[in-house]
């Protein structure tokens, strides 16, 4: 048939530029379908069924040098050798078995990483302490050597954002990590306590401006602070009647008020009654007199020598460690390494927002594309 060479040249240029196009957006497809995993676990279609591989799950033991760690493993089927990724929980009593953390582990497994869940012991009982951080750092290590694929990808989910960007500045561990993701992290836990006191958020310009505090996080200082709040005859029955109301066991909770000093059971009805106001000055009090612990693990001060890639992702009204506090880590992390910030209503603490606008998701999956590439 006459000219159908060129027709056919010019059919194959222009599958040419499709596959190209594909290969540029390969990333974003993969977030996108692992956005949606993390948003619902349950969603389904084509797409996701070509984007998504079956993940196995396998309960494991680190052995640390400090010793053993209770782990998970997830792993994708049909992977011959995937790339690592470890992602550290925030502060919750269920640790590895928290629910969105299962989930995210899941989607990012679902899109061909091999991802370790390490229990922080620390954070599952609601303290952000030096300790954690070699559980941080010799966890990807670990993965490195069962894996074979070279440095592995660290996500830290909210305070263990902070305590993830300290182990990755540490030249014992930095050579096991490849990128470092944040997602809600903290850069100076003094002030982060004092948001959490005053609900009033300090810009790095100087400026403060109000910003509504969840009452949680007060609560949760107080129950890593007992002795500064509770005398010593009460500090055991304290500890149980607050670790049970911050577990969301308030019916387990109330019956040990009694056995407080009046004293004690005042302090305590107000942590409960949400009535943050009236602690005010006791936890300020208390953040001045251990502004040296809480400055030992902050990522403040620590950074200069930090050489893994860093993206960091924070909700515009995080109400647990305010977005500001990316605004000051983007100040002191090298910018040879800093990668992105991005601080967005799309996303919460540690959730993608279901009411997002468009916009907010469309640079939400750029943003986790580029942390895909990053970390193979």
């Amino acid at each position: 048939m006459p000219g159908s060479g060129k027709f056919w040249g010019i059919g194959l240029f222009v599958v040419a530029l499709a596959m190209m196009g594909l290969y540029g957006l390969r990333y974003d497809l993969r977030s996108y379908a692992v956005l949606i995993r993390f948003l619902n676990p349950r969603a389904s279609g084509l797409f996701l069924h070509w984007e998504t591989y079956p993940v196995e799950t396998q309960e494991i033991v680190l052995p640390l040098t400090h010793g053993s760690v209770r782990a998970r493993l997830y792993m994708p089927g049909g992977v011959a050798h995937p790339s690592g990724m470890v992602v550290v929980h925030g502060i919750h009593h269920l640790g590895i078995d928290e629910p969105r953390l299962e989930t995210f582990a899941s989607a990012a497994a679902g899109s061909g990483f091999a991802v370790l869940t390490p229990e922080v012991a620390a954070l599952a009982d609601y303290r952000v302490d030096a300790a954690s951080i070699a559980t941080i750092g010799e966890s990807p290590a670990w993965l490195e050597q069962r894996l074979g694929t070279g440095p592995v990808t660290v996500v830290g989910v909210s305070f263990a954002g902070g305590l993830s960007l300290i182990a990755a500045s540490d030249p014992r561990y930095a050579p096991h990590i490849r990128a470092l993701l944040l997602m809600g992290p903290y850069h100076n836990l003094a002030r982060v306590s004092r948001f959490l006191a005053t609900s009033e958020a300090e810009l790095p310009d100087g400026r403060i401006e109000p910003y509504k505090a969840h009452d949680y996080g007060a609560s949760v200082f107080v129950y890593s602070h007992l002795e500064q709040f509770f005398s010593a005859g009460d500090l055991g029955v304290a500890h149980e009647a607050l670790r049970d109301w911050l577990w969301e066991r308030p019916e387990d909770a109330q019956p040990l008020l009694t056995q407080l000093s009046p004293a004690g059971r005042a302090t305590m009805n107000l942590l409960m009654a949400r009535q943050i106001g009236e602690l005010r000055e006791k936890l300020l009090e208390a953040i001045r007199a251990d502004q040296t612990q809480l400055a030992a693990i902050s990522p403040q001060g620590k950074l200069g020598d930090l050489r893994v890639p860093v993206f960091v992702l924070h909700g515009a009204t995080d109400d647990i460690i305010p977005s500001t506090e990316s605004l000051w880590l983007e100040k002191e992390i090298p910018q040879s390494v800093l990668r992105d910030v991005l601080i967005t209503s799309g996303f919460s603490h540690v959730d993608p927002e279901k009411a997002a606008t468009w916009r907010d998701e469309l640079r939400l999956v750029h943003f986790v594309a580029d942390v895909l590439r990053a970390s193979q």
